[in-house]
């Protein structure tokens, strides 16, 4: 899992710092289990975790799964790309 040790937790970041989202959509390709499998692999989700971010991109068609750093969060928008899976990244709502 390439740059997962180098996380930054959005709370970490200084106040002035703008904050990205990674939000993966759903799609009708994936099985759900499968993205569940990918949060856990990926983000190192438990499985109660994988499963509550998955249902949400099922239900509500996408989730919001990672807060930092813009080049963070394109590092993970990348890797759900390579995973097969739609992902995005956003400025945080403030």
């Amino acid at each position: 899992m390439p740059g997962l040790d180098e996380r930054i937790d959005a709370a970490e970041l200084p106040a002035d710092t703008p904050v990205w989202q990674t939000v993966v959509w759903n799609d009708p390709v994936n099985l759900m289990s499968y993205v569940a499998h990918v949060f856990r692999e990926y983000f190192g989700f438990s499985p109660e975790e994988a499963t509550r971010q998955m249902l949400t991109v099922h239900h509500d068609g996408h989730a919001v799964v990672a807060e930092g750093a813009r080049e963070q969060m394109e590092l993970h928008a990348q890797a759900m790309h390579d995973y097969g899976l739609w992902a995005t990244v956003r400025a945080a709502p403030r």
